[in-house]
């Protein structure tokens, strides 16, 4: 599994390249998410990326599935072993990720064609994700290294698709499309004060913001 044309590899979805914007959600418990789910979809993200650093996920998630399944995908982050990785599939999700270079889970995902999202930093783990055959490899943490980082990528890896991770801001997440990622993926900076009595109404307003400027840029790319 060596190339970009690795029939096993699974595709990025269909949501993900219209909206190329990941959630990352972290929570005190999974019961917390629906509504904040459901203000980042009215403003037009649509991956919604379930960290296993949060309590209920596995129980949450089909729940969650039934409710939002026909305008979100959801995914299950956070994911270190094996058995987390089967466990999140038996239950629905969507896509796999993980915060470091795991190949098992990766084969895991592979073997079920579910999209998967292996992380990794340095050239060396980035590869090792992407000949295990995942969808994209997620570049985390991303803001240790900024965009021009994906551009040096380019140089070795012309056909890897990445996902950066990590301390993006808002305003960072189109120079990051510029570069060449596949979509962003924000946590704090998006979510902010969300699970903590925040105003949903503004998180709504934050994701319609970050999903118009990364449509831009996709925009922009596609045109160059």
């Amino acid at each position: 599994m060596n190339n970009s044309h690795n029939p096993a590899r699974p595709a990025p979805s269909a949501i993900l390249t219209a909206h190329p914007v990941v959630a990352v959600m972290r929570a005190h418990h999974a019961r917390e998410y629906a509504p904040v789910i459901e203000a980042l979809i009215r403003g037009g993200v649509r991956s919604i990326e379930l960290t296993l650093s949060t309590e209920g996920v596995f129980a949450e998630l089909p729940r969650l599935k039934e409710r939002f399944g026909t305008d979100a995908e959801i995914g299950v982050g956070t994911i270190t072993t094996v058995d987390h990785a089967k466990q999140a599939l038996e239950v629905g999700a969507d896509y796999l990720v993980t915060p470091a270079t795991v190949t098992a889970v990766v084969s895991a995902a592979v073997e079920r064609n579910i999209p998967v999202f292996p992380g990794g930093l340095t050239p060396t783990e980035l590869l090792a994700g992407w000949e295990a055959g995942a969808t994209a490899v997620k570049l985390f943490p991303a803001s240790t290294v900024g965009p021009g980082y994906i551009s040096q990528l380019r140089g070795p890896f012309p056909q890897m698709r990445i996902v950066p991770s990590g301390g993006i801001g808002i305003e960072d997440a189109p120079a990051w499309i510029a570069a060449g990622a596949l979509a962003v993926s924000l946590g704090g900076p998006l979510l902010r004060d969300a699970f903590t009595g925040g105003n949903l109404t503004e998180l709504t307003a934050r994701a319609e913001k970050l999903s118009k400027l990364v449509a831009e840029a996709v925009d922009a790319r596609t045109a160059t």
